[in-house]
């Protein structure tokens, strides 16, 4: 990486302070749920938002970067729970947030970077990490569970690097935040938060552990472990992949949908746009990567669950109301079956989510807690940011031109796209040798 390292674009930060609550918040412990507990919920999300160079009059940087700076010390009145800091329960049972008004992260920062640069895949896993300067590392340490990163581009552009712990916030939640704080930004909002719909909702305690019949279970193969015949992990190290960035338009989803129709049980109708295409992406990825016929494949993905159980958990609630859905099949059955039996395998992941599903998952985490982790062997990690409103987030710099992960790695990000809603881009880093044989895949619809 020392190469690849030397010729990154120089990031220079100017400022990087704690932004605390704009008015008084509660002093208290606030519980996190058993769903935001879980031990691979533990890491952050990590947002890049890329807005157009400022071009017209009277544009000021420091009156910008001063109204961003503000309008997040009032989000942080309605959403205090992000200024605070997370740890253990003293009796080891869930997390917790110690609310005490700590603060959020604000940097201000400029960089060689332009509005250009961000049109394809970076050049490797971390070149855009510096947008995003101050990692959460680790909040259990005492780390804040916001960072926010405003970077002027050398050609006008701003880039907006956003950090949120995902343990008090899933991308909905995440979003929910971000939509408050850009509508402050720009003085849409008269400054009094108690107005903002949805009001942000903690009710952590609808996702804990509840008695209830138990009815007959039903497997979860997100959490078990599967024969390593292709030491797995070894591919997948960053200096080993190369980030890919494919953009599907509308008409592409839809080629892809009827080039299924003739060989599946059901319509393509029946068929979303997420599970086919999800299909092709794990098929695609797994075809280039040559496993062994033999070995266990898996693609996890988040399903929200918001509307699942029964009661649905109330409107503005944004803590992590997700479980995993796993399609799971053999490396052999992936790449040679048509792309109809893997996205029948994906509908069928999704569809088994309901209220028992769900009960069983957090009852399941709550006796077995350190157990309760997706073993990493032969799974493809997908993330669907697209539904998200990422692209609307406009801070009075106008709406981002670009949405990404601020590392490209070897979790699927499925992305907005400026302008064109039902379009989608697709971001994964594959291994470096694989990286041609998946992007014609990936590409021949």
């Amino acid at each position: 990486m020392t190469a690849m390292a030397s010729s990154a674009a120089e990031v220079q930060v100017k400022e990087a302070v704690l932004v605390t609550p704009s008015d008084p918040t509660a002093n208290h412990l606030l519980k996190l749920s058993t769903v935001d507990s879980q031990l691979f919920l533990r890491f952050t999300i990590e947002y890049l938002l890329i807005y157009r160079p400022l071009r017209f009059n009277g544009v000021d940087r420091d009156d910008i970067t001063s109204r961003v700076k503000a309008a997040l010390a009032r989000a942080l009145v309605p959403y205090y729970p992000l200024a605070g800091r997370v740890r253990v329960r003293p009796d080891g049972s869930c997390l917790e947030v110690v609310c005490r008004g700590q603060g959020a992260v604000f940097v201000e920062a400029t960089a060689d970077f332009t509005v250009s640069d961000f049109e394809k895949a970076p050049r490797y896993v971390t070149e855009w990490q510096r947008l995003l300067a101050l990692q959460v590392a680790d909040v259990l340490k005492g780390a804040p569970p916001l960072v926010v990163q405003l970077t002027w581009l050398s050609d006008g552009a701003a880039a907006l690097g956003v950090g949120f712990s995902h343990c008090i916030c899933d991308g909905i939640g995440s979003v929910e935040f971000l939509k408050l704080f850009a509508q402050l930004a720009t003085g849409r909002r008269n400054g009094a938060a108690v107005d903002f719909k949805p009001k942000p909702i903690w009710q952590r305690h609808l996702l804990d552990k509840t008695p209830f019949k138990q009815q007959p279970g039903q497997s979860h193969p997100e959490f078990s472990r599967v024969i390593d015949h292709c030491k797995f992990m070894t591919r997948f190290t960053p200096d080993k992949l190369t980030p890919t960035s494919v953009k599907f338009d509308e008409w592409r989803l839809n080629e892809l949908k009827n080039s299924i129709t003739p060989t599946s049980q059901l319509r393509s109708l029946s068929f979303t746009s997420f599970e086919v295409l999800s299909a092709h992406i794990w098929k695609s990825w797994a075809t280039a990567s040559n496993f062994p016929p033999q070995q266990i494949l898996k693609l996890l993905f988040s399903i929200d669950i918001r509307h699942r159980v029964k009661p649905s958990l109330p409107t503005g609630f944004y803590g992590n109301a997700i479980v995993l859905g796993c399609a799971q099949t053999t490396a052999k059955n992936l790449t040679e079956k048509g792309l109809a039996y893997a996205t029948e395998l994906i509908k069928e992941a999704k569809n088994r989510v309901d209220n028992n599903y769900v009960k069983e998952v957090v009852d399941s985490v709550s006796l077995n807690g350190a157990s309760c982790v997706p073993d990493p062997v032969g799974v493809l990690i997908l993330s669907q940011w697209s539904r998200l409103g990422l692209e609307n987030v406009d801070f009075g710099i106008g709406r981002p031109v670009h949405v990404a992960p601020v590392c490209t790695d070897k979790y699927c990000i499925l992305l907005p796209i400026d302008d064109h809603s039902r379009s989608v881009k697709v971001m994964l880093a594959v291994p470096s040798v694989a990286v041609d044989k998946y992007l014609n895949l990936l590409r021949d619809v």
